[in-house]
């Protein structure tokens, strides 16, 4: 289950937020994790709510105007409410020193409390992607991921179908790798798919009779991605008995792969001697980019079909 601790989500972000720790360090063991951003109920971040209590609770100037102008027992009682086990943290942003109370019930309750002098807008659009990608879904896959004109291309097939050549052709027509042999993909949104590369495995590309190429060291920084959105799959497959004719020859309906309930189109290409693959893959991505923009060449062509019958039958 992917989580990450109080601790972690301050060092992570201490630099960047410029946040300060000033209550409740004895709570930076809590974890965040995707079964609670589950709960609808809850939500993951935002301002200060007692109705439906975020997991992280931000005050900016008006919160903390409002907690300072209640009484101490008051703002204490009310703290209180929500300061439960769930609660991950306070964050007080662009607002100065935190109200007493605060500190106080934060030190009771073990919540750590943090300051930052950014607004607390800002401060939770710059929270939001690290935490959805740190509590992101995921899975690892075995194939490539690849930038290929802008688009993130998974490829996939059976071991020995020719991936890695594949991907090391492609990389001289100026894609770039993102990860090789191992792809971790994390749900990062309700219809967005990122791929990212393992530490181990980082800027390698194994290819069968060179053994394993430093991506970075032959093709240089331009070469790699750190990550990728993947929109397109394409699978590489063998013919039985090397017959293409046994491939279906005009797919009507495009394909599609469901990775953790997000389906992804598909293509299946068949491998062959002589066929040059790596061409063929970009000519799927440009089509693909057709197709999003409502351009069908298949469908346009059965159309122009169809029209021409029509004028060729005679009327009865």
């Amino acid at each position: 289950m992917p989580q990450v601790s109080v601790a972690r989500l301050f060092e992570d972000n201490r630099d960047k937020l410029k946040l300060k720790w000033v209550a409740g360090r004895q709570g930076g063991a809590k974890d965040l994790n995707s079964e609670l951003t589950k709960d609808s109920s809850k939500g993951l971040i935002g301002h200060l709510n007692f109705i439906h209590p975020n997991l992280i609770q931000v005050l900016g100037e008006s919160e903390v105007s409002y907690l300072n102008s209640l009484d101490a027992a008051s703002c204490s009682r009310t703290l209180a409410q929500i300061a439960t086990r769930d609660l991950a943290c306070f964050i007080i942003a662009g607002a100065g020193d935190p109200p007493g109370p605060l500190v106080t019930v934060a030190e009771a309750t073990q919540t750590p409390l943090f300051l930052s002098p950014m607004a607390s807008v800002e401060l939770m659009w710059m929270l939001r992607p690290y935490l959805a990608r740190a509590l992101a879904e995921s899975l690892n896959v075995h194939g490539v991921l690849l930038d290929v004109l802008g688009m993130g291309v998974l490829i996939t097939g059976d071991s020995g179908v020719g991936k890695s050549e594949l991907a090391l052709e492609l990389l001289t027509r100026g894609s770039g790798l993102i990860a090789d042999d191992v792809v971790e993909l994390f749900r990062i949104g309700p219809e967005t798919i990122e791929g990212r590369c393992p530490q181990l495995l980082r800027d390698f590309l194994e290819v069968r009779g060179l053994g394993v190429l430093n991506i970075r060291t032959i093709f240089g920084e331009a070469a790699l991605r750190p990550r990728k959105s993947v929109k397109l799959v394409v699978h590489l497959e063998r013919p039985a008995g090397h017959d293409l004719s046994l491939m279906e020859r005009l797919p009507l309906k495009p394909g599609t792969e469901q990775i953790m309930g997000v389906d992804i189109r598909e293509v299946t290409i068949p491998v062959a001697a002589g066929r040059n693959i790596a061409v063929l893959i970009e000519a799927a991505v440009r089509n693909y980019v057709l197709q999003l923009r409502g351009i069908d060449s298949t469908q346009e062509f059965i159309s122009r079909q169809a029209q021409q019958l029509k004028r060729e039958t005679p009327e009865t």
